[in-house]
């Protein structure tokens, strides 16, 4: 079977201020970094608003769609704006991440990562915030549940920023594992090891500004993969922000390639071990375009080599 790679053109078109880190230029980064590996290409089809009803209510749905404005873009929560296309950007990465759900489920492809923007994992059930509209890989972990009807997933979040959107859309879910690794202190200003959850199902590691690949490697070995080897999960979610890297302009940890790589290859191997090598990968951060190129082609080639 192959790795599907997911992405769509009208992702390009949320738009925001010139020098706004999340940039429409991520995309042809990530492009750039996976050019010459042997992934299937797919469409991410348009999200349906019964998916993203999972997680949101039908008046966030409708406050979005109120505020994207006829032209340029508005500033709706400090850092995250909005412009003509975000809704439709927005929706097609909820369409991708539950089209490749899908599709490991049924078994036409290995794994899959999904290149969309805007990121999702800090959206909250009723806010938008740090660059996210819609908890993307916390509304895949829903449909995996309800549609497929599978009894435990499991999410990794590598982001260097938490995912505190997916901790609270899933604070109250005890069939998923939340595990994160963060910087703290650093935006939004959650993530700390006593946050665990309403069923002790949360796993936060709070890593210190400077902290390199050993380090990292150590905290994961400690904390999370003894988490997912208890959690008997189904399926493996990764929300995969590549600002951990030393050259990110937006924090200060000092991750190099071969740290995703590891850190790809152990989530892998043990989904492999433990749930059918059935995992989806979503993108989140990353700033450094050259470091983003780097990081998702090491990230990505994991994956494909797991998923032959």
């Amino acid at each position: 079977m192959a790795t599907a790679f997911y992405s769509h053109p009208d992702c390009l078109d949320h738009r925001e201020p010139p020098g706004h880190p999340e940039q429409a230029a991520r995309l042809k980064a990530v492009e750039l970094g996976l050019s010459g590996l042997p992934v299937e290409r797919r469409a991410c089809p348009m999200g349906d608003e019964a998916d993203v009803l999972r997680c949101h209510p039908a008046r966030y749905i409708e406050a979005v769609r109120r505020a994207v404005p006829v032209e340029g873009w508005s500033d709706w929560d400090g850092d995250t704006y909005l412009s003509p296309g975000s809704l439709r950007a927005a929706l097609r990465g909820v369409g991708g991440a539950c089209a490749a759900v899908d599709a490991v489920m049924a078994g036409e492809i290995a794994n899959a990562f999904v290149a969309a923007r805007p990121p999702g994992h800090h959206a909250e059930s009723e806010r938008a915030m740090g660059f996210c509209l819609f908890g993307t890989v916390a509304i895949a972990a829903r449909r995996l549940l309800d549609h497929h009807g599978l009894k435990k997933v499991a999410i990794v979040d590598f982001d260097v920023h938490h995912g505190n959107g997916t901790q609270q859309l899933l604070w109250d879910e005890a069939r998923v594992l939340f595990a994160s690794s963060q910087q703290i202190p650093l935006f939004p200003g959650s993530g700390f090891p006593e946050e665990v959850g309403a069923h002790g199902q949360i796993v936060n590691v709070a890593l210190q500004s400077g902290t390199g690949g050993a380090e990292m490697r150590a905290a994961y070995e400690a904390r999370i993969f003894p988490a997912l080897e208890r959690s008997d999960a189904e399926f493996l979610l990764i929300s995969a922000g590549f600002d951990a890297h030393e050259d990110d302009p937006l924090a200060t940890l000092r991750w190099r390639e071969a740290d995703f790589r590891w850190l790809t290859e152990r989530l892998c191997d043990w989904a492999r071990r433990s749930c059918g090598g059935r995992v989806v990968s979503c993108l989140e951060g990353g700033y450094d375009l050259r470091a983003l190129a780097a990081s998702v082609a090491a990230h990505v080639e994991v994956l494909e080599e797991y998923g032959r």
